[in-house]
């Protein structure tokens, strides 16, 4: 297992790599090129530098998140296809600089959603959270006013500038694509990009969707077990795999978050893991909360757990944080909790390695 932070390149994080560097247990970044729009090419001298600047910081760069997929793709558009062929070379520049882990998603629209980015919890801390009932009354223009207004300046994944002109249109758009049509356009991504990520030793790893249920008619599939059970059954090529992110999917009452990482970790399905504990308040709404289990409604012991029992050997970071202490910084992304969330997790993951030596007599 190698624990990494995600970090966000060209003065568009309040965290360094120099602090990062400090958190015990952390091996390296996840990252990403957030200036290039969806679609086109990421360059390859853009990518050597950013690589250089983090080899040079002292840490490792593994792991891509994300390399976000073009609504024609998802549309299945005609147009599609110079899409498709622009994200195959993009894998193979980040072949290039040594990327063994790309985190996208295949959610239609909105990448993730949250009603509110600075909700003060009862400790004075700040979480994102979600209230399913004030979502449904936002139309899209006010969706993106209300997310962009409290970003503290920083970009948000997904709710990029370029795309929000165009997200009503494409909110009416996917009313007329039934579910078995958005299996049908996911299916042909992944059969033509697959077999280059396996050329490349690419793990592919697919994103929940956030929030997991449906919204606003769009469709949503990487949402549960049977779900994903359909998703691997698509492609069965060994780069094909998830992003298992316990915030995402456990918002979904139903889900059973050890069982499905112990499922789908012993296939060799789950190359990366966001790891993070929410606090549900009804059955569609819920905060975001401190890492440690006892704060939210997920076992993470259960789950690092079920990981390690089936032999999970990837990368895990702590995911959003909350804001802490005064600090100011992208919503999710600040410094103080994630290195709390992270030292947590690592100190996890040795007592159930120890543990386990213990019961093997070793």
């Amino acid at each position: 297992m190698k624990l990494i932070l995600r970090w966000f390149p060209g003065e568009d994080d309040s965290v360094t790599l120099q602090q990062i560097k400090q958190i015990p247990g952390i091996s390296g970044v996840a990252t990403c090129l957030p200036k290039v729009p969806v679609g086109e090419v990421w360059p390859l001298e853009q990518l050597i530098a950013l690589k250089e600047e983090i080899i040079a910081a002292g840490l490792e760069v593994e792991v891509i998140e994300s390399v976000n997929i073009h609504e024609d793709i998802k549309k299945g558009l005609p147009t599609r296809d110079q899409y498709i062929e622009n994200y195959i070379k993009t894998m193979a520049h980040l072949s290039m600089i040594g990327i063994k882990c790309l985190c996208y998603n295949f959610m239609p629209v909105f990448d993730w959603f949250r009603s509110d980015l600075h909700r003060q919890l009862p400790d004075g801390s700040f979480v994102m959270s979600y209230r399913h009932e004030e979502v449904l009354r936002m139309n899209p223009l006010k969706m993106a006013t209300a997310m962009l207004s409290k970003s503290g300046g920083y970009s948000l994944p997904g709710w990029e500038e370029e795309r929000l002109a165009a997200m009503a249109a494409d909110v009416e758009y996917y009313q007329s694509i039934t579910i078995d049509q958005y299996w049908v356009n996911m299916k042909y991504f992944l059969d033509v990009v697959l077999p280059y990520a396996e050329k490349y030793q690419i793990k592919m790893a697919i994103h929940p969707d956030d929030p997991p249920w449906p919204l606003f008619g769009l469709p949503k599939v990487i949402t549960n077990a049977q779900n994903l059970r359909t998703f691997f059954s698509l492609n069965k090529n060994p780069s094909n795999g998830l992003t298992f992110c316990t915030g995402s999917l456990g918002a979904n009452l139903e889900n059973d978050l050890p069982a499905m990482a112990r499922e789908f970790a012993a296939q060799g399905r789950v190359p990366f893991v966001h790891l993070r504990n929410i606090k549900r308040l009804a059955p569609q709404d819920f905060d975001e909360s401190a890492h440690p289990t006892v704060y939210g409604d997920l076992d993470l012991f259960a789950i690092m757990k079920a990981l390690h029992d089936s032999g999970f050997n990837g990368y895990i970071r702590p995911d959003h944080g909350r804001m802490i202490w005064g600090e100011k910084a992208r919503p999710g992304y600040g410094l103080y909790d994630r290195a709390l969330g992270a030292t947590y997790l690592y100190g996890l993951w040795e007592a159930i390695t120890k543990l386990k030596k213990a019961e093997e007599g070793v």
